[in-house]
């Protein structure tokens, strides 16, 4: 049984990784074609291109997981299945809960790597890329972040941003105004910053002070007009959306947003998710298995593949919708971060009895 799990382990990595090597190509050639487009804004040419793609591999590589896996596993699965060896194996007195506990102990080490990227090094490269790709173009603003929030220097002003939304819009922000002489002349204060059009902020929930040689006044006002050269495309480097963020900041800024009385549902989906998308990897080992019992007759290995690949894509795919409508419609995270992975390891365990039966 040792020897069929380290050829069984040898065939699907093999094959894993070169479906691996297929798909990432595919998509680093499309994110090469779209970043084409935008080539010569500043000093974004062609090098800084490449790092940027490269860099957001890592992103691609957590995401294809399950469908690299998938795949390969079919691929290497149905190989043996056509040399017999499959056959030779279950005949020498191998049974299907063997060959589960085998395909698991297998998917395990894929389990971790999958985590590993998702947790520590899809977010931080994909946050990298964006700001690499931001500072080449010469982008008019310079940004760092602290404890105390995000900070922006837009020409003679500092900003600091407590929060930013999905949507891009602001909240909690404050703007300190500084002349030529680096004299503090006004600090505004805002509840929430919209954005009107280009160049153009709308302030809520104002609160400004003025500094002058006389004195010091202060007013209030319902909304007010903020020029400035910040733009959501410069935020969106700050943001990093809720599924490429890392568990334990999700965790973090979902406590954040409970403690302000602010809405979690789409951070916890993605918190949900992105503790239980690991472990599918194990169920589409699963899956994989039943298509090795399946007679020539039912289509060849092309035809398992596509199959593979159109089950892997609609996985992907559907979690997505679940995770869109779980929050739209307000439904338990939990449900809505693993209800796919409920119906696909239910398919895996209806194809697994069907083809014992046979």
């Amino acid at each position: 049984m040792k020897l069929l799990a380290r050829y069984l382990a040898r065939e699907i990595y093999f094959s894993v990784g070169l479906v691996f090597a297929a798909l990432l190509m595919l998509f680093a050639l499309l994110d090469l074609i779209n970043q084409l487009n935008v080539m010569g804004r500043g000093d974004y040419r062609l090098g800084y291109i490449l790092l940027f793609v490269l860099l957001t591999l890592p992103g691609h590589i957590y995401e294809l997981f399950p469908v690299a896996v998938l795949i390969g596993a079919i691929f290497a699965l149905v190989q043996m299945a056509t040399s017999s060896e499959l056959t030779v194996y279950r005949a020498s007195g191998v049974s299907l809960r063997q060959m589960i506990l085998t395909l698991l102990r297998i998917g395990a080490p894929l389990l971790v790597l999958c985590f590993i990227f998702g947790e520590f090094i899809a977010p931080p490269s994909e946050k990298l890329a964006q700001q690499i790709k931001l500072k080449a173009q010469n982008a008019q603003v310079n940004i760092k972040e602290f404890r105390s929030g995000v900070w922006v220097k837009d020409e003679g002003s500092f900003v600091n941003v407590r929060n930013v939304l999905p949507d891009t819009s602001l909240l909690n922000l404050s703007i300190y105004q500084f002349d030529q002489s680096y004299q503090l002349r006004s600090i505004t204060a805002a509840g929430r910053a919209s954005y009107q059009s280009e160049g153009l902020w709308q302030l809520e929930d104002v609160r400004r002070t003025l500094f002058a040689e006389q004195g010091t006044s202060v007013e209030a006002l319902p909304v007010a007009a903020w020029h400035t050269a910040l733009s959501p495309a410069i935020l969106n480097v700050l943001l990093v959306v809720p599924e490429q963020m890392s568990a334990w900041n999700l965790f973090q800024y979902t406590r954040h947003l409970a403690d302000n009385k602010q809405k979690t549902v789409r951070y916890d989906i993605a918190l949900w998710n992105k503790l239980v998308y690991p472990f599918a990897v194990l169920i589409m080992l699963l899956l994989a298995l039943p298509f090795s019992s399946y007679q020539r007759r039912e289509g060849g290995i092309g035809g398992k593949i596509f199959v593979g690949v159109v089950l892997g894509l609609g996985f992907h795919f559907a979690g997505r919708l679940f995770a869109n409508l779980g929050a739209l419609n307000e439904w338990p995270a939990i449900f809505s971060a693993t209800a796919m992975s409920w119906i696909f390891l239910g398919l895996a365990l209806t194809m697994l009895w069907r083809s014992e039966r046979r």
